[in-house]
């Protein structure tokens, strides 16, 4: 029997799809699952439901739009050979889908008719396309800064999108505020987001002939991405399928840093606009369980600046790879990594590259006109 539990506290809760927070008010996450091996995989799905064994909650009728099966692309990036997992391949444009697929699909099973998301852009403009895959109506609440880009695509979906006066976190407390009377679907509170997140653990494992990568180089905002693997490798070396955790490598803005500062244990931080608006987020929700996961994983932290997560946008598409640049930050850490010995000659490292340039319209034709 699925559970969720409050990692700060140990208390557990009922598995109810629409709950989405502690009665203390803390974030919640789905109880430990038992990993499952090669047997488990339904192959004849061609989306990350040929994992769904893997997934709480018996859901019987996903909403899909046949997200995840992403290509992960071997490529020589400066002295380092890399794979580079395009998460742009999900349908809306970015890795957000496989959360909102799974959070989706439950809040439709429990009968949900309306729910509010808030966003900086991605998770909004996704959660706005499974609303529409599923018949539920969205509000989605962004910052009034975001990328017009993913407005207009959330408003294509069909749902309602709301400019907020202020940063990405006044945007996060007047969704908190409107919780009180909508269902609120977010991709930064909600238990299940995380394990549709975590399908890109079991996924990088079976693109790699069912063993774990050595290290990830991923970007994070609020930190899903880390989540999300860690619970999904923690699984597999629970079950004896791997041997060891993937070393997590995570970027972050330098001027907009939370996770690298906490995880270095720095205590003055700034922070400004960034062109990675994907990941300007100052108070990171899960922020002491991210920085455990990177921890356990015998991760590392690095802060970007503006100049360097530019240049990695072009250099990205000198090479054929057209990615936002939040995400290019991921690819401007692997030099960084691989001087400090936490990316290493001979190993399998994955740089997850998590949204298209198309996403970001405004800012790549500034950079690329």
């Amino acid at each position: 029997m699925d559970t969720y539990l409050d990692p700060r506290s140990g208390e557990s809760y009922p598995f109810d799809p629409l709950r989405w927070r502690s009665d203390d008010g803390a974030p919640l996450t789905v109880a430990p699952r038992s990993g499952i091996g090669p047997a488990d995989i339904d192959t004849s799905k061609r989306s990350l439901w040929r994992y769904r064994a893997a997934l709480p909650g018996n859901i019987t009728h996903p909403v899909t739009l046949g997200e995840g099966c992403t290509p992960l692309v071997p490529m020589r990036w400066g002295h380092q050979d890399v794979r580079f997992k395009l998460e742009w391949f999900n349908p809306t444009g970015s890795f957000k889908d496989r959360g909102t697929s799974v959070m989706m699909s439950a809040l439709a099973e429990a009968g949900v008719q309306a729910v509010i998301e808030d966003s900086s852009g991605n998770g909004g403009s996704s959660v706005a396309g499974y609303c529409a895959a599923a018949g539920v109506r969205a509000r989605i609440l962004v910052p009034e800064a975001t990328s017009p880009t993913k407005v207009v695509q959330a408003r294509a979906y069909g749902a309602e999108v709301a400019l907020v006066p202020g940063d990405r976190d006044a945007t996060g407390a007047q969704a908190v505020l409107e919780a009180a009377t909508t269902c609120y679907a977010s991709h930064n509170w909600h238990p299940l987001f995380l394990q549709g997140i975590k399908t890109l653990a079991y996924e990088l494992w079976e693109d790699l002939g069912f063993t774990a990568p050595d290290a990830i180089v991923t970007v994070a905002g609020a930190g899903s991405i880390v989540s999300g693997c860690d619970l999904g490798f923690g699984e597999l070396l629970a079950a004896g399928h791997i041997d060891r955790l993937p070393r997590l490598l995570v970027a972050q803005p330098e001027r907009c840093a939370p996770i690298h500062a906490a995880f270095q244990g720095e205590t003055d931080t700034e922070f400004g606009p960034t062109i990675a608006e994907g990941t300007a987020i100052k108070r990171p929700i899960r922020l002491p369980e991210v920085v455990e996961a990177i921890r356990r994983s015998g991760g590392d932290t690095v802060a970007i600046p503006e100049d360097d997560i530019i240049a990695a946008t072009r250099r990205l598409a000198g090479i054929g790879l057209y990615a936002e640049p939040t995400c290019a930050s991921a690819a401007a850490a692997i030099d960084v990594f691989a001087a400090r010995g936490a990316i290493r000659s001979g190993e399998t490292t994955v740089v997850v590259l998590t949204g298209s340039g198309l996403k970001a319209a405004a800012a790549m034709g500034k950079l690329f006109t």
